[in-house]
């Protein structure tokens, strides 16, 4: 587990690039904290650096949104409206959970992911920073990379 602190939005997609660079097909990414506590901009600089062109917004209403990338699909999932494990089967979510996508989960509610998961804790501070815990990152590599 490494602890990341961001006070901007742009230090945000900064740490979603970093995360990027580690990523080789086929991870979920479960974004997990409050409302406005910045799972979509996060997603937003994934999708940056995942050379993904379109504008990313929240999947809010539409649950599920896809995106082409330059090296993978970018399906951002937002759960928090979906009741049980049910109507995620009705909506077809194992079809995200491919090796040549990357999976971003706002509001996870699957508990058996067959998948490389990476679990992101987003919370905000008093002052409005954000302090981003991430597991299942290879952090030995995050850790040669700086040397």
């Amino acid at each position: 587990m490494i602890i990341f602190k961001t006070v901007s939005a742009i230090q945000t997609k900064k740490l979603a690039s970093l995360v990027a660079q580690f990523l080789n097909g086929g991870e979920v990414i479960a974004l997990n904290g409050g409302l406005g506590a910045g799972k979509t901009t996060f997603t937003q600089g994934l999708a940056l650096a995942l050379g993904v062109g379109d504008r990313v917004n929240s999947p809010t209403f539409n649950i599920v949104k896809e995106y082409n990338g330059l090296r993978f699909k970018l399906y951002h999932i937002d759960m928090y409206r979906i009741e049980d494990s049910v109507e995620l089967l009705e909506l077809g979510i194992e079809d995200c959970l491919v090796s040549d996508s990357i999976t971003v989960i706002e509001w996870n509610k699957l508990n058996d992911i067959d998948a490389k998961i990476i679990d992101i804790n987003i919370t905000v501070t008093d002052s409005g920073d954000r302090i981003f815990t991430v597991d299942g990152l290879d952090f030995e590599r995050i850790d040669n990379r700086r040397n």
